[in-house]
Formats: C-alpha cells, sequence, structure tokens
C-alpha cells in the first residue's frame, strides 16, 4: 500500500487491489467498505499510523518538503514558509559553522527569520544580501549572526566588545564538521 499526505490531516491510500481511499487520520476515518459498513479500525488507517510512525510520511499537521541544501526530505509544519533545511543542515545558536567563502570557523549566535535582502548592515541601505562578498549567495534565505572563535580573553573571561556578530546569508554557511 502507498501512502500520500494530502495535507489537513488526510491521507491517500492505494491498495494492492488498485483501489484508492481517503483516509481522515485525526477522525480516525476511512472510505473503505471495511470502515464504511463495520466501522473497523481498517488496514488504511493502521498504514498511514505505521508510515507515520516509521518517517516515511509526515504526522497531521505537517507536509514534506527537500531541504534547501542536500534535497533530502524534511517534515515542516504546513504553514512554514521556506527555504527548508533537514536535521542535518538546520542551524540553531551555539552550532558551529564553516564559511563557504573564507573557510573560517564561526559559533552561531542566531537565526533570524529575515531575509538577506531585508536586513541592512550597520546603519547603511547596503543589505546583506547586497554586500560584495555576499552577491553569489541566495538573497531570500534568513539571516544568521555569528562570532568568530578568536574574542579577546581577559582574567573574568571574554571581553564583551570584542565579540562583533557577523550577519550573513544562511546559504553562505554550512555546519562545521
Amino acid at each position: 500500500m502507498s501512502v500520500l499526505a494530502l495535507g489537513d490531516g488526510l491521507y491517500e491510500v492505494e491498495s494492492a487491489s488498485d483501489h484508492t481511499y481517503l483516509v481522515d487520520l485525526e477522525a480516525g476515518r476511512c472510505t473503505c467498505p471495511d470502515y464504511v459498513f463495520r466501522k473497523a479500525r481498517c488496514k488504511h488507517i493502521r498504514r498511514v499510523a505505521i508510515e507515520i510512525t516509521h518517517g516515511r510520511t509526515p504526522p497531521p499537521g505537517e507536509i514534506a518538503v527537500a531541504c534547501h541544501d542536500c534535497g533530502e526530505t524534511a517534515f515542516v509544519d504546513e504553514d512554514a514558509s521556506g527555504p527548508f533545511y533537514c536535521e542535518a543542515h538546520e542551524l540553531h545558536a551555539g552550532d558551529a559553522v564553516r564559511d563557504r567563502e573564507t573557510g573560517d570557523r564561526l559559533t552561531v549566535v542566531d537565526v533570524s527569520d529575515l531575509r538577506a535582502d531585508a536586513v541592512t548592515i550597520g546603519g547603511s541601505d547596503t543589505t546583506v544580501a547586497d554586500y560584495a562578498t555576499n552577491k553569489d549567495y541566495d538573497p531570500d534565505v534568513p539571516v544568521v549572526g555569528a562570532v568568530y572563535p578568536h574574542a579577546t580573553v581577559a582574567t573574568n573571561g571574554v571581553v564583551p566588545g570584542s565579540l562583533k556578530v557577523y550577519v550573513f546569508p544562511r546559504t553562505r554557511l554550512e555546519k562545521a564538521t
């Protein structure tokens, strides 16, 4: 049986006998004769549950999308807007990343929902996307703030003034290995 997520908790299940049934997982209903006439929890409902449990189809409220970096399938909220990233390419504060342009290693401090073509740098009219070294990177991706690990360290710890946050288009950074 193949399962296709339609959204809103609905799934299309194609059976081995070439019949197609609609499963409403949240309501626990199916259009197959077994459910319609006997009100039994049919094999189609169970199959959808198995596919979700094994991570092969998205659960209700989520959709399957391709990762912006590698193309692998990721499940995201139905209302989410892209670009989307799989678990291996998603960035979070504290992650070590490498600048694709320079090869430098940085630490992520923030991942914004704002796009690189909407965030200006240092009070100027230049956006992150327009900055000279970012021209080859996607302008419609989130901005990531990161610091270089060479901050000045004093006897009381890191000197806050030496930690300058730099902003990059998401596609310019990759997780460090």
